[in-house]
């Protein structure tokens, strides 16, 4: 599986994710500040999941029509530090009951919804 960090995705977990074996590409560090647009045509084109804190992903994919076929990952948290949303992820994607592809994904600290699009 592989992931496309979005920028505002803490850089710390991003390298926590990578330490860890997964194949994942951090934006704010390849491709600093282009669109969201810019950043589903990557993941579509390299089939990746997106990982985001940013809600316009939602908008981009079901009123845009933007499948990137890996999924979107969007983190609902307030508050949290460098690390934490790689620790949340981590959890999620080792999970053998959760399945991302084709998937949005909204995950909180103690629920994760998927809507298919």
């Amino acid at each position: 599986m592989k992931f496309l960090a979005n920028e505002n995705f803490p850089v710390s977990s991003s390298n926590f994710l990578l330490d860890k074996g997964y194949d994942i590409i951090h934006i704010g560090q390849t491709n600093p500040s282009i669109t969201d647009k810019e950043v589903l045509e990557i993941a579509i084109t390299e089939n990746r999941t997106i990982i985001t804190f940013d809600r316009d992903y939602g908008e981009l994919v079901f009123k845009h029509g933007f499948k990137p076929p890996s999924g979107v990952i969007y983190l609902r948290l307030k508050e949290f530090n460098e690390l934490e949303p790689g620790l949340i992820l981590l959890k999620v994607i080792e999970s053998k009951t959760i399945k991302l592809d084709g998937l949005f994904t909204i995950v909180e600290r103690n629920h994760i919804r998927q809507k298919k699009y």
